[in-house]
Protein backbone atom coordinates (compact mmCIF):
# COMPACT_ATOMS: atom_id res chain seq x y z
CA UNK A 1 0.00 0.00 0.00
CA UNK A 2 1.01 3.35 -0.94
CA UNK A 3 2.52 6.05 1.77
CA UNK A 4 0.28 8.74 0.76
CA UNK A 5 0.86 12.19 2.12
CA UNK A 6 -1.69 14.07 3.60
CA UNK A 7 -2.19 17.67 2.89
CA UNK A 8 -4.94 18.18 5.07
CA UNK A 9 -7.79 15.89 6.23
CA UNK A 10 -9.39 13.85 3.52
CA UNK A 11 -6.65 15.36 0.76
CA UNK A 12 -4.05 13.38 -1.09
CA UNK A 13 -2.19 14.25 -4.09
CA UNK A 14 -3.24 12.52 -6.72
CA UNK A 15 -1.76 9.72 -9.43
CA UNK A 16 -2.49 10.41 -12.72
CA UNK A 17 -2.22 13.61 -14.23
CA UNK A 18 0.03 16.69 -16.22
CA UNK A 19 0.61 20.22 -16.74
CA UNK A 20 -0.24 21.70 -19.49
CA UNK A 21 1.32 23.85 -21.91
CA UNK A 22 -1.63 26.69 -20.78
CA UNK A 23 -0.52 26.51 -16.82
CA UNK A 24 -3.22 24.61 -16.07
CA UNK A 25 -3.60 20.79 -14.99
CA UNK A 26 -4.92 17.95 -17.05
CA UNK A 27 -6.62 15.35 -14.59
CA UNK A 28 -5.65 11.71 -16.45
CA UNK A 29 -7.65 9.70 -14.53
CA UNK A 30 -11.06 8.84 -16.71
CA UNK A 31 -11.40 10.06 -20.40
CA UNK A 32 -12.88 13.35 -19.46
CA UNK A 33 -9.07 14.85 -18.96
CA UNK A 34 -10.47 17.29 -17.40
CA UNK A 35 -7.85 20.84 -17.52
CA UNK A 36 -8.44 22.73 -14.25
CA UNK A 37 -6.87 26.06 -13.18
CA UNK A 38 -5.47 26.60 -9.86
CA UNK A 39 -8.08 25.74 -7.38
CA UNK A 40 -10.93 24.13 -9.95
CA UNK A 41 -12.25 20.40 -9.64
CA UNK A 42 -13.17 18.25 -12.28
CA UNK A 43 -16.52 17.31 -13.73
CA UNK A 44 -16.43 14.62 -10.65
CA UNK A 45 -16.23 17.25 -8.39
CA UNK A 46 -14.02 15.19 -5.90
CA UNK A 47 -10.57 15.88 -8.00
CA UNK A 48 -9.16 19.60 -7.91
CA UNK A 49 -5.99 21.01 -8.92
CA UNK A 50 -3.38 22.59 -6.72
CA UNK A 51 -0.01 23.34 -7.20
CA UNK A 52 0.53 22.11 -10.54
CA UNK A 53 -0.96 18.70 -9.23
CA UNK A 54 -4.35 17.07 -9.08
CA UNK A 55 -5.45 16.35 -5.79
CA UNK A 56 -8.50 14.20 -4.38
CA UNK A 57 -10.28 15.57 -1.59
CA UNK A 58 -12.36 12.57 -0.30
CA UNK A 59 -9.46 10.31 0.73
CA UNK A 60 -10.79 8.32 3.66
CA UNK A 61 -14.21 9.57 3.84
CA UNK A 62 -17.35 7.76 2.92
CA UNK A 63 -21.36 8.39 2.48
CA UNK A 64 -22.07 5.08 4.71
CA UNK A 65 -20.72 1.62 5.17
CA UNK A 66 -23.30 -1.12 4.94
CA UNK A 67 -23.13 -4.73 5.06
CA UNK A 68 -25.23 -6.20 1.87
CA UNK A 69 -25.55 -9.53 0.31
CA UNK A 70 -22.90 -9.85 -2.58
CA UNK A 71 -25.98 -10.30 -5.18
CA UNK A 72 -27.22 -6.85 -4.48
CA UNK A 73 -23.99 -5.45 -6.21
CA UNK A 74 -24.92 -7.99 -8.26
CA UNK A 75 -22.78 -10.56 -8.66
CA UNK A 76 -23.96 -13.70 -8.41
CA UNK A 77 -21.54 -15.60 -9.82
CA UNK A 78 -18.43 -14.56 -6.78
CA UNK A 79 -19.38 -16.11 -3.80
CA UNK A 80 -22.83 -16.69 -3.59
CA UNK A 81 -24.61 -15.69 -0.40
CA UNK A 82 -21.73 -14.04 1.65
CA UNK A 83 -21.95 -10.62 3.19
CA UNK A 84 -19.76 -7.63 1.52
CA UNK A 85 -19.03 -4.60 3.21
CA UNK A 86 -20.19 -1.76 0.75
CA UNK A 87 -19.36 2.15 0.84
CA UNK A 88 -18.70 5.28 -1.25
CA UNK A 89 -17.66 8.53 -1.71
CA UNK A 90 -19.30 11.43 -3.39
CA UNK A 91 -19.98 12.83 -6.84
CA UNK A 92 -19.15 10.83 -10.14
CA UNK A 93 -17.72 10.97 -13.69
CA UNK A 94 -20.61 10.39 -15.89
CA UNK A 95 -23.66 12.83 -15.43
CA UNK A 96 -26.51 9.79 -16.20
CA UNK A 97 -30.03 11.73 -15.89
CA UNK A 98 -31.38 8.62 -14.94
CA UNK A 99 -29.18 8.01 -11.95
CA UNK A 100 -30.50 5.60 -9.41
CA UNK A 101 -27.95 7.03 -6.49
CA UNK A 102 -28.58 10.95 -7.55
CA UNK A 103 -28.09 11.87 -3.93
CA UNK A 104 -24.71 10.38 -3.67
CA UNK A 105 -22.88 10.63 -6.80
CA UNK A 106 -24.55 14.32 -7.77
CA UNK A 107 -23.44 15.42 -4.30
CA UNK A 108 -21.37 18.84 -4.39
CA UNK A 109 -21.13 18.66 -0.51
CA UNK A 110 -18.78 17.26 1.11
CA UNK A 111 -20.68 17.42 4.17
CA UNK A 112 -22.20 14.33 2.85
CA UNK A 113 -19.26 12.60 3.71
CA UNK A 114 -20.34 11.43 7.16
CA UNK A 115 -18.00 8.42 8.14
CA UNK A 116 -14.28 8.59 8.04
CA UNK A 117 -12.05 5.85 8.07
CA UNK A 118 -8.28 5.04 7.12
CA UNK A 119 -7.83 1.91 4.74
CA UNK A 120 -7.28 -0.54 7.71
CA UNK A 121 -10.30 0.57 10.00
CA UNK A 122 -11.88 -0.16 6.62
CA UNK A 123 -10.62 -3.90 6.47
CA UNK A 124 -11.04 -4.32 10.50
CA UNK A 125 -14.70 -3.69 10.12
CA UNK A 126 -15.67 -6.01 6.88
CA UNK A 127 -13.46 -8.74 9.22
CA UNK A 128 -15.76 -7.80 12.55
CA UNK A 129 -18.33 -8.37 10.08
CA UNK A 130 -17.44 -11.39 8.83
CA UNK A 131 -17.30 -10.32 5.50
CA UNK A 132 -15.89 -12.07 2.48
CA UNK A 133 -15.25 -8.95 0.88
CA UNK A 134 -15.24 -5.09 0.22
CA UNK A 135 -16.93 -3.51 -2.49
CA UNK A 136 -16.23 0.00 -3.83
CA UNK A 137 -20.13 1.21 -4.97
CA UNK A 138 -22.73 3.49 -4.62
CA UNK A 139 -21.19 6.06 -6.78
CA UNK A 140 -17.85 5.20 -8.79
CA UNK A 141 -14.92 3.94 -7.42
CA UNK A 142 -13.02 4.97 -10.32
CA UNK A 143 -12.92 8.54 -9.03
CA UNK A 144 -11.57 7.82 -5.15
CA UNK A 145 -9.03 5.43 -7.08
CA UNK A 146 -6.62 5.92 -4.87
CA UNK A 147 -8.31 5.30 -1.37
CA UNK A 148 -10.51 2.15 -3.75
CA UNK A 149 -6.68 0.71 -4.20
CA UNK A 150 -5.40 1.43 -0.85
CA UNK A 151 -8.43 0.07 0.96
CA UNK A 152 -8.60 -2.96 -1.46
CA UNK A 153 -4.09 -3.81 -1.15
CA UNK A 154 -4.48 -3.52 2.79
CA UNK A 155 -7.94 -5.86 1.94
CA UNK A 156 -5.72 -8.34 0.56
CA UNK A 157 -3.19 -8.82 3.11
CA UNK A 158 -5.79 -10.19 5.38
CA UNK A 159 -7.86 -12.51 3.25
CA UNK A 160 -10.28 -10.27 2.03
CA UNK A 161 -11.48 -9.97 -1.44
CA UNK A 162 -12.79 -6.87 -3.21
CA UNK A 163 -14.65 -5.52 -5.33
CA UNK A 164 -15.73 -2.69 -7.95
CA UNK A 165 -19.46 -1.63 -9.27
CA UNK A 166 -18.27 0.73 -11.77
CA UNK A 167 -19.50 2.20 -15.41
CA UNK A 168 -15.96 1.12 -16.28
CA UNK A 169 -15.19 4.97 -17.57
CA UNK A 170 -11.19 4.85 -16.91
CA UNK A 171 -8.45 6.23 -18.94
CA UNK A 172 -6.03 3.17 -20.30
CA UNK A 173 -3.17 4.76 -18.62
CA UNK A 174 -4.97 4.78 -14.92
CA UNK A 175 -6.49 1.29 -16.06
CA UNK A 176 -3.65 -1.73 -14.63
CA UNK A 177 -3.44 0.05 -11.40
CA UNK A 178 -7.00 0.10 -10.70
CA UNK A 179 -8.11 -2.82 -11.88
CA UNK A 180 -5.33 -4.67 -10.17
CA UNK A 181 -5.85 -5.32 -6.74
CA UNK A 182 -9.75 -6.08 -7.37
CA UNK A 183 -10.78 -9.54 -7.34
CA UNK A 184 -14.47 -9.28 -8.66
CA UNK A 185 -16.33 -6.34 -10.78
CA UNK A 186 -19.93 -5.66 -12.41
CA UNK A 187 -19.17 -2.95 -14.85
CA UNK A 188 -22.44 -0.73 -15.43
CA UNK A 189 -22.36 -0.88 -19.58
CA UNK A 190 -25.49 2.28 -19.67
CA UNK A 191 -26.65 1.27 -23.77
CA UNK A 192 -24.88 -0.02 -26.11
CA UNK A 193 -25.47 3.44 -28.47
CA UNK A 194 -23.07 6.27 -28.77
CA UNK A 195 -26.06 8.52 -28.70
CA UNK A 196 -27.55 7.17 -25.80
CA UNK A 197 -24.19 8.15 -23.67
CA UNK A 198 -23.42 11.51 -25.51
CA UNK A 199 -27.11 12.50 -24.63
CA UNK A 200 -28.13 10.70 -21.29
CA UNK A 201 -24.76 10.38 -19.68
CA UNK A 202 -22.62 13.16 -20.99
CA UNK A 203 -19.89 10.29 -21.82
CA UNK A 204 -19.14 8.14 -24.70
CA UNK A 205 -19.89 4.45 -25.08
CA UNK A 206 -15.90 3.37 -27.09
CA UNK A 207 -13.66 3.86 -23.45
CA UNK A 208 -16.40 1.27 -21.55
CA UNK A 209 -16.23 -1.15 -24.18
CA UNK A 210 -12.42 -0.95 -24.21
CA UNK A 211 -12.77 -1.56 -19.93
CA UNK A 212 -14.31 -4.34 -20.72
CA UNK A 213 -12.35 -6.16 -23.34
CA UNK A 214 -9.50 -5.53 -20.81
CA UNK A 215 -11.18 -7.13 -17.54
CA UNK A 216 -11.97 -10.13 -19.89
CA UNK A 217 -8.67 -10.84 -21.57
CA UNK A 218 -5.72 -9.00 -19.72
CA UNK A 219 -6.57 -9.39 -15.89
CA UNK A 220 -7.80 -12.57 -13.87
CA UNK A 221 -10.60 -9.99 -12.43
CA UNK A 222 -14.15 -12.28 -12.12
CA UNK A 223 -16.59 -10.28 -14.63
CA UNK A 224 -20.63 -9.14 -14.64
CA UNK A 225 -22.26 -6.79 -16.41
CA UNK A 226 -25.23 -4.77 -15.96
CA UNK A 227 -27.52 -3.10 -17.92
CA UNK A 228 -30.48 -0.76 -16.98
CA UNK A 229 -33.32 -1.10 -19.24
CA UNK A 230 -35.20 2.60 -20.04
CA UNK A 231 -38.10 2.31 -21.55
CA UNK A 232 -38.28 3.93 -24.91
CA UNK A 233 -34.25 4.91 -24.89
CA UNK A 234 -32.23 1.78 -25.08
CA UNK A 235 -34.79 -1.70 -24.60
CA UNK A 236 -35.38 -2.06 -28.31
CA UNK A 237 -34.92 -5.43 -29.63
CA UNK A 238 -32.31 -4.25 -32.10
CA UNK A 239 -30.13 -2.50 -29.09
CA UNK A 240 -30.57 -5.53 -26.80
CA UNK A 241 -29.60 -8.20 -29.49
CA UNK A 242 -26.56 -5.47 -30.58
CA UNK A 243 -25.24 -5.44 -26.90
CA UNK A 244 -25.53 -9.64 -26.55
CA UNK A 245 -23.84 -9.97 -30.05
CA UNK A 246 -21.04 -7.81 -28.64
CA UNK A 247 -20.81 -9.73 -24.96
CA UNK A 248 -20.70 -13.30 -26.66
CA UNK A 249 -18.30 -12.55 -29.28
CA UNK A 250 -16.03 -10.19 -27.28
CA UNK A 251 -16.36 -11.22 -24.25
CA UNK A 252 -17.36 -14.88 -24.19
CA UNK A 253 -20.59 -16.49 -23.54
CA UNK A 254 -19.87 -17.20 -19.57
CA UNK A 255 -19.37 -13.61 -19.11
CA UNK A 256 -23.12 -13.26 -16.58
CA UNK A 257 -25.32 -10.44 -17.88
CA UNK A 258 -27.86 -8.44 -15.67
CA UNK A 259 -30.93 -6.82 -17.03
CA UNK A 260 -32.21 -4.19 -14.48
CA UNK A 261 -35.31 -2.63 -14.37
CA UNK A 262 -35.51 1.19 -14.16
CA UNK A 263 -37.43 3.45 -12.06
CA UNK A 264 -38.38 7.08 -12.25
CA UNK A 265 -35.60 8.97 -10.45
CA UNK A 266 -33.22 12.23 -10.52
CA UNK A 267 -34.21 13.69 -14.18
CA UNK A 268 -36.31 11.19 -15.83
CA UNK A 269 -39.18 10.54 -13.18
CA UNK A 270 -41.48 11.45 -16.63
CA UNK A 271 -40.17 7.72 -17.77
CA UNK A 272 -42.39 5.22 -16.60
CA UNK A 273 -40.87 1.70 -14.97
CA UNK A 274 -39.70 -1.45 -17.07
CA UNK A 275 -42.22 -3.82 -17.52
CA UNK A 276 -41.50 -7.42 -16.18
CA UNK A 277 -42.18 -8.42 -19.63
CA UNK A 278 -39.25 -6.24 -21.53
CA UNK A 279 -36.84 -7.34 -18.99
CA UNK A 280 -38.03 -10.97 -19.67
CA UNK A 281 -37.98 -10.49 -23.67
CA UNK A 282 -34.35 -9.03 -23.05
CA UNK A 283 -33.85 -12.33 -21.00
CA UNK A 284 -34.73 -14.56 -23.91
CA UNK A 285 -32.79 -13.04 -26.76
CA UNK A 286 -29.95 -12.88 -24.51
CA UNK A 287 -29.53 -16.79 -24.25
CA UNK A 288 -30.91 -17.26 -27.93
CA UNK A 289 -27.37 -15.24 -28.86
CA UNK A 290 -25.40 -17.56 -26.75
CA UNK A 291 -25.14 -15.97 -23.63
CA UNK A 292 -25.11 -18.84 -20.85
CA UNK A 293 -26.21 -16.84 -17.44
CA UNK A 294 -28.59 -14.13 -17.80
CA UNK A 295 -30.56 -12.51 -15.37
CA UNK A 296 -33.16 -9.92 -14.26
CA UNK A 297 -33.00 -7.38 -11.05
CA UNK A 298 -35.26 -5.28 -10.09
CA UNK A 299 -38.35 -7.22 -10.53
CA UNK A 300 -39.91 -10.35 -8.53
CA UNK A 301 -38.92 -13.06 -10.61
CA UNK A 302 -37.02 -16.53 -9.40
CA UNK A 303 -36.66 -17.85 -12.46
CA UNK A 304 -35.06 -14.76 -14.30
CA UNK A 305 -32.49 -14.39 -11.03
CA UNK A 306 -31.61 -18.11 -10.39
CA UNK A 307 -28.55 -19.76 -12.45
CA UNK A 308 -28.79 -22.95 -14.29
CA UNK A 309 -26.00 -25.27 -15.79
CA UNK A 310 -24.99 -24.69 -19.12
CA UNK A 311 -24.88 -28.09 -19.77
CA UNK A 312 -28.17 -29.80 -18.97
CA UNK A 313 -30.56 -26.82 -17.58
CA UNK A 314 -31.01 -27.98 -14.19
CA UNK A 315 -31.10 -25.25 -11.33
CA UNK A 316 -27.63 -24.73 -9.84
CA UNK A 317 -28.45 -21.81 -7.37
CA UNK A 318 -31.72 -20.53 -6.74
CA UNK A 319 -32.68 -17.35 -5.91
CA UNK A 320 -35.47 -15.24 -4.97
CA UNK A 321 -34.34 -11.82 -4.87
CA UNK A 322 -31.01 -11.97 -2.97
CA UNK A 323 -32.32 -15.20 -0.84
CA UNK A 324 -30.98 -18.78 -2.00
CA UNK A 325 -32.79 -21.27 -1.97
CA UNK A 326 -31.78 -24.91 -3.65
CA UNK A 327 -27.63 -25.42 -4.28
CA UNK A 328 -26.58 -28.05 -6.39
CA UNK A 329 -22.59 -27.39 -6.92
CA UNK A 330 -20.33 -29.43 -6.07
CA UNK A 331 -16.32 -27.89 -6.25
CA UNK A 332 -18.28 -25.40 -8.58
CA UNK A 333 -19.71 -27.94 -10.32
CA UNK A 334 -23.29 -29.31 -11.63
CA UNK A 335 -23.90 -32.06 -9.49
CA UNK A 336 -26.04 -33.22 -12.18
CA UNK A 337 -23.67 -33.77 -15.40
CA UNK A 338 -20.33 -32.68 -13.96
CA UNK A 339 -20.89 -29.04 -15.82
CA UNK A 340 -18.35 -26.66 -14.86
CA UNK A 341 -19.87 -23.16 -13.99
CA UNK A 342 -17.87 -20.08 -14.45
CA UNK A 343 -17.60 -17.70 -11.64
CA UNK A 344 -15.75 -18.20 -7.65
CA UNK A 345 -17.71 -20.39 -5.34
CA UNK A 346 -16.78 -22.29 -2.07
CA UNK A 347 -17.91 -25.51 -0.68
CA UNK A 348 -21.26 -24.13 0.57
CA UNK A 349 -23.33 -21.05 -0.21
CA UNK A 350 -22.73 -18.14 2.36
CA UNK A 351 -25.85 -17.70 5.25
CA UNK A 352 -26.00 -13.61 5.02
CA UNK A 353 -29.55 -13.87 2.99
CA UNK A 354 -31.16 -10.40 2.33
CA UNK A 355 -30.17 -8.41 5.29
CA UNK A 356 -28.47 -4.98 5.38
CA UNK A 357 -26.91 -3.64 8.12
CA UNK A 358 -25.62 -0.19 8.85
CA UNK A 359 -22.17 -0.23 9.81
CA UNK A 360 -20.68 2.88 11.52
CA UNK A 361 -16.80 4.02 11.34
CA UNK A 362 -14.57 6.76 12.17
CA UNK A 363 -11.68 8.05 13.12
Amino acid sequence: MKDRPQLEPGVVVGSWHHSTDSGRVQCDLCPRYCTMKEGQRGFCFIRRARAGQVELTSYGRASGFCVDPIEKKPLNHFYPGSAVLSFGTAGCNLGCRFCQNWDISKAREMDRLTDVATPEAVVEAAMGAGCKSIAYTYNDPIIFAEYAIDCAEAARERGIANVAVTAGYISERAREAFFAPLDAVNVDLKAFTEGFYKKLCFASLAPVLDTLRYLKHETDTWLEVTTLLIPGHNDSEAEVEALCRFMVEQLGPEVPLHFSAFHPDFKMREVPPTPPATLSRARQQALAAGLKHVYTGNVHDKLGQSTYCAGCGQVLIERDWYQLGAWRLDDGRCRGCGHGLAGRFEAKPGTWGSRRMRVPLGL
